[in-house]
């Protein structure tokens, strides 16, 4: 992938952005409430050889999160012992290792251009990984975006090789055997990134689309079905162990970890759910509202105005969260009035249910100061107020959003002037289809974004195809 001008930019790059992941791990560690349900599936396989919780006083087996990140942790803990802080240089490494990814993503998209091109192209996605702090900064959580965005750059770095892109240039048996297992090696890593995230699969979405967009032939029909069952063989293979182990300890096949997290027989809170996605749209209410199931309080005036189209729906509204605050819990009677207020309120507004509230979630998902995993508020209006009130706390939140939105621009810009180009559909592709998913979830987090964040910059860096004399020339 890379040219050797290339390795000069590697060692200076990894040193700055091991630099960038050691600040965060000792300046800002943070440990989520996943975090307790990953470390203790880990120490329950480790040491006592089930994968589950304790429930009643007895370890039961559970299926209610893929094994992925807990068998990384427990690797860790096997060699080092049950530290966080070893779990976050891990992570950090890890990290580096998908900056490296990025660049080889960048190069690809590039062989089009100059050698000189391709060597410009590949450090800047090199750097700009390296420094970004916005994946650099979860190598300081134990969670599973570090490895899952390694699993989904590799992936991309698989697929977009010439043997799993090109099939108009297949002449031989050889060529297609060589491509045949680029879309196994592809579908594989997937399916190892889908025991970490269960939406991964999601990218094999993108990539069988842009293939069969591209190559759409009656010629090549052949060859995209082909591809389409090496890559399912791929991803179903590390799949099956875990289906497989579900069926005979839990008695049930599952190949994806439940979408809610939940153990077999839990009452969901779907209907509930079905309501805040009708005017749910800022992470911060999923703090107050979502994450308060199933039995914490939730106080009515963390209500926001357009959660209700009326006096009367917000009474209603008041009643079914005061009797929710008395029972201590969601029963199924209170969960099923919240289901008919949301289908009340999406067949009166559609549009803003279906268009309008998704798109709303995209945008606070992608345009976000990040600042989640750190001790600040992300507040910036009324700006001048902001600012009195916390100068540094503005400061970092204003700069920490700029930046975002140069990432993005960048991105978009780059994308625009390659557009012709396959490996920019194919990412593009992906981010728009994990982007819509993602805001069909009962919560809009801005992290599940983040595994896209090395292939985007690897498109920003195209902007340095051509070289800063040659501009000035």
């Amino acid at each position: 992938m890379f040219l050797k001008p290339f390795y000069k930019h590697l060692l200076p790059a990894l040193l700055a952005g091991l630099a960038l992941r050691l600040f965060f791990i000792w300046r800002f560690p943070f440990y989520s409430g996943d975090t307790a349900y990953y470390e203790e599936l880990a120490r329950n396989w480790l040491y006592h050889g089930v994968y589950g919780f304790y429930s009643h006083g007895q370890l039961v087996p559970s299926d209610a999160r893929g094994p992925g990140y807990p068998a990384f942790l427990a690797a860790i803990y096997f060699l080092a012992g049950t530290s966080r802080r070893a779990v976050m240089l891990v992570q950090a490494f890890v990290d580096l290792a998908t900056s490296v990814l990025a660049a080889g993503i960048a190069s690809r998209l590039a062989e089009d251009a100059s050698h000189a091109a391709r060597i410009r192209v590949a450090a800047a996605a090199l750097w700009l990984t390296a420094l970004c702090p916005f994946t650099a900064n979860y190598a300081a959580v134990p969670l599973t975006e570090v490895l899952a965005t390694l699993f989904t750059t590799l992936a991309l770095v698989i697929f977009l090789s010439p043997a799993g892109m090109e099939m108009d240039g297949m002449s031989s048996k050889r060529d297609l055997v060589r491509a045949s297992k680029n879309w196994f090696a592809g579908g594989l890593v997937v399916g190892l990134g889908t025991l970490v995230r269960p939406e991964t699969p999601l990218l094999l979405a993108a990539v069988l689309i842009a293939l069969w967009l591209r190559h759409r032939r009656p010629a090549n029909w052949k060859t995209l079905t082909l591809a389409t069952l090496w890559v399912a063989v791929g991803l179903l293979l590390p799949l099956a162990p875990w289906a497989t182990r579900n069926a005979v300890n839990l008695g049930r096949v599952q190949f994806l970890a439940p979408r809610y997290a939940e153990t077999y027989g839990d009452v969901l809170p779907t209907g509930f759910y079905a309501w805040t996605k009708t005017w749910m749209f800022r992470f911060r209410d999923a703090y107050l509202f979502t994450w308060k199931l199933p039995s914490q309080p939730i106080e009515l005036k963390n209500l926001p105005s357009y959660a209700a189209d009326s006096p009367e729906e917000f009474s209603r509204v008041a009643s079914l969260l005061d009797r929710y605050n008395r029972v201590h819990g969601m029963t199924r009677q209170l969960d099923f009035e919240f289901a008919e207020l949301a289908w009340e309120r999406a067949r009166r507004h559609p549009i803003r249910t279906y268009v309008w509230i998704p798109v709303e979630r995209a945008a606070a998902m992608w345009f976000t100061p990040r600042i989640t995993l750190l001790p600040y508020s992300g507040r910036l209006w009324p700006l001048a107020e902001s600012y009195r009130n916390n100068p540094t706390d503005f400061e970092v939140t204003l700069g920490l959003a700029l930046l975002n939105f140069v990432y993005i621009g960048m991105a978009l810009a780059a994308a625009w002037f390659c557009r012709a180009n396959p490996g920019v559909a194919l990412i593009a592709t992906f981010v728009l289809i994990r982007t819509a998913f993602l805001t069909q979830l009962q919560t809009c987090e801005p992290r599940y974004v983040l595994v896209c964040f090395p292939a985007l910059l690897a498109i920003a860096a195209q902007l340095f195809r051509r070289s800063m004399v040659g501009r000035h020339a």
